[in-house]
């Protein structure tokens, strides 16, 4: 066989070989731009610290970097980086680790988006570390990097203890005893500053307010009626850097309306062939819930309860006056808090 005949057979395999990789390749159609299953990155990246483990959440993303829906994530990749505290360097780039693989699922649950969550108790004191996250719709489609939350970890200290609350007017106030130890039971040696962290189920708790060097705190983000759970944690500084320590048993209470209503103005009495009729001008209150009828004799000072008015009525006759004698009237406006609050009594009114 000479030479050219060799090149030709040659050539035969090499396009035969060539038209069975792109026949097999398993694409049918064109392929799938990127952007239409990539997975937006995720932008909530948050941590809980306490004396034992960190607590990490995430909302799912729901939607490509191209705007259109997810049906399902594949895995989470939760990359993290441990680093020596007098190691550190804030120029440097952070060593991340080999990511840890987490079961994903479908973006919303119902009309709910969805939350991931993962937890670690593997710290090391006198290190720093940093975490962030991805997400991923297959093996090759895979989100940019989340923001990245960092925090550092010492022998932290003890939880604050004796929590309690007082409930108000759209208030709560709790207080605490000051915490004097470490976990390891050494004393607090560094400056020591307390967070408050709430709930309306009793679990999730959230940061709210600053933080706070002394050991009381008024929550006036409430809404009366709503039961609130709450937990103190202690937080020590080291330096420029913050060691958030034990956790406080958590304590619920419920802001109450103690505010009564205005008292109601314009109170008319007048003489009927039915009974003494008594007016009112209407109250502008939001959550008025009724109006009292009060009467007095002339020669007395103490009122007499003649009924209770619902709130769409300005009226109430007296069947029992006598027109003998002399009486005072007045009205006062309730709300809907249980128990109600009552307002004052309004300007008497008269028969003359």
């Amino acid at each position: 066989m000479t030479s050219v005949n060799r090149v030709k057979i040659a050539g035969v395999f090499l396009l035969v070989g060539v038209l069975f990789l792109i026949g097999g390749c398993g694409y049918k159609n064109e392929p799938v731009p990127p952007e239409n299953v990539v997975p937006r990155a995720i932008e909530d990246l948050r941590y809980t610290v306490n004396d034992k483990e960190v607590r990490f959440s995430w909302s799912y993303p729901v939607k490509t970097i191209s705007g259109t829906s997810l049906s399902v994530i594949d895995s989470f990749e939760l990359f993290r980086a441990e680093i020596p505290i007098d190691q550190y360097c804030g120029n440097c780039p952070i060593p991340f680790a080999e990511p840890l693989d987490i079961p994903g699922g479908v973006p919303v649950d119902g009309k709910v988006r969805r939350s991931g969550s993962y937890k670690s108790s593997l710290l090391k004191s006198g290190h720093k570390y940093f975490f962030k996250i991805r997400s991923r719709t297959s093996w090759w489609a895979s989100s940019n990097d989340s923001n990245v939350v960092s925090f550092i970890w010492f022998e932290p200290a003890a939880a604050p203890e004796n929590v309690t609350v007082i409930p108000g007017d759209s208030e709560i106030a709790i207080s605490w005893s000051p915490v004097t130890m470490r976990l390891d039971g050494e004393p607090v040696q560094k400056p020591i500053s307390y967070q408050v962290l709430r709930s309306t189920g009793g679990k999730d708790f959230e940061k709210i307010g600053e933080l706070l060097t002394g050991t009381q705190y008024v929550d006036r983000q409430v809404r009366n009626g709503q039961k609130y759970f709450y937990t103190v944690q202690s937080i020590l500084a080291h330096g420029d850097e913050f060691v958030d320590g034990g956790v406080s048993e958590d304590v619920a209470s419920t802001p109450v309306d103690r505010t009564p209503p205005t008292s109601p103005a314009g109170v008319t009495a007048v003489w009927t062939s039915g009974g003494v009729k008594i007016f009112w001008d209407q109250s502008g209150v939001a959550d008025i819930g009724g109006y009292r009828v009060y009467r007095r004799a002339a020669d007395k000072d103490s009122y007499t309860l003649l009924g209770k008015v619902d709130p769409a009525y300005t009226i109430f006759v007296d069947t029992q006056a006598k027109d003998s004698m002399r009486y005072y009237w007045a009205v006062t406006a309730i709300d809907q808090a249980k128990p109600v609050n009552e307002s004052e009594k309004s300007r008497e009114a008269t028969i003359r």
